[in-house]
């Protein structure tokens, strides 16, 4: 175990020679840590996260993802774009997963699992705040740990909207911590720490909805929404009768006139087993069709929308 920097246990800086320091720290650090910090792009909005797994695990906050097996758009700090995939979450800490869809080779950053930080510690955010922009790049922020208390660091790091689920980092390019809630003085941010992502890492991986909130809402059964209009016909399956504009059922490719043979492998004769099978399911589950057009067998996977009653 590297040792600790000794600028962390001074009260201030004493002069040039503890500011060169913390600078030079800070400049060995930012490197690999930029080119791990990646932009979300979900629905109208982003945030922040930052990938800790060559293969493309991404820790994130829950806010930004909102929930579980949702597809978004991830941008690294050099434009390339890739595809992810939300996984596990803790609505009461604020803690989620995602993964890269992608296969490949990705930059990433050590996880501090050894608790090390302190109060008072030095510490530097990366955030892609306001939005992604390439020409700027993630944005760095020096300060430190000023309150550590039920499972939540507080910095004085000046975040702002676009750097929720972005990384705090130890002044040795450690990963400490995730950007939770964006105060609304500058300074005053709060940060979930590594701990309680390894306290819950199993669950999370496997794609757990952990908790009852306040920062993510469960998907809630019966509100999932496809968008088409089926009806009994001579023979096995229900025929689509209508396919709802701008609906999932239509950005799928399903058709009118396809006959649906079976939702996720249960078979459908009439309009009340596809309606009974749709209780089940939540905005965002995904859901596969095995059906028949033009006479040809084929499956179309799609994920439900939401509606509001």
């Amino acid at each position: 175990m590297a040792e600790r920097p000794a600028i962390n246990d001074k009260k201030a800086p004493a002069g040039r020679a503890d500011l060169e320091a913390i600078q030079s720290l800070l400049r060995e650090a930012l490197p690999d840590a930029r080119a791990a910090t990646v932009c979300i792009k979900l629905d109208q909005g982003s945030g922040s996260g930052v990938v800790v797994s060559e293969d493309g695990l991404i820790l994130t906050a829950a806010h930004v993802t909102g929930g579980v097996g949702r597809e978004f758009t991830v941008l690294f700090e050099d434009g390339r774009k890739v595809q992810a995939e939300s996984l596990g979450l803790d609505s009461e800490t604020d803690a989620a997963m995602a993964r890269i869809i992608d296969k490949g080779s990705y930059p990433h950053v050590p996880i501090d699992r050894d608790d090390r930080t302190k109060l008072g510690d030095w510490v530097f955010s990366l955030g892609h705040s306001g939005g992604f922009d390439k020409a700027r790049g993630s944005v760095v922020r020096l300060g430190r740990v000023v309150r550590m208390a039920n499972s939540t660091y507080q910095s004085d790091c000046n975040l702002i909207g676009g750097d929720s689920g972005g990384p705090l980092f130890d002044l040795e390019g450690r990963l400490i911590g995730i950007h939770s809630r964006v105060g609304q003085r500058l300074p005053e941010n709060m940060h979930v720490p590594m701990s309680a992502f390894l306290d819950k890492w199993d669950e999370m991986s496997k794609n757990e909805f952990l908790g009852e909130g306040p920062f993510a809402k469960k998907p809630e059964k019966g509100k999932g929404f496809l968008g088409l209009l089926a009806e009994s016909h001579d023979g096995p399956g229900i025929r689509v009768k209508r396919v709802g504009r701008e609906s999932p059922a239509e950005a799928a490719g399903i058709k009118a006139g396809d006959v649906l043979l079976a939702m996720d492998g249960e078979k459908l004769s009439s309009r009340d087993d596809l309606k009974a099978l749709l209780e089940e399911r939540a905005p965002e589950d995904k859901i596969t069709f095995d059906l028949i057009r033009d006479g040809a067998e084929e499956s179309i996977t799609l994920r439900l929308g939401s509606r509001d009653s």
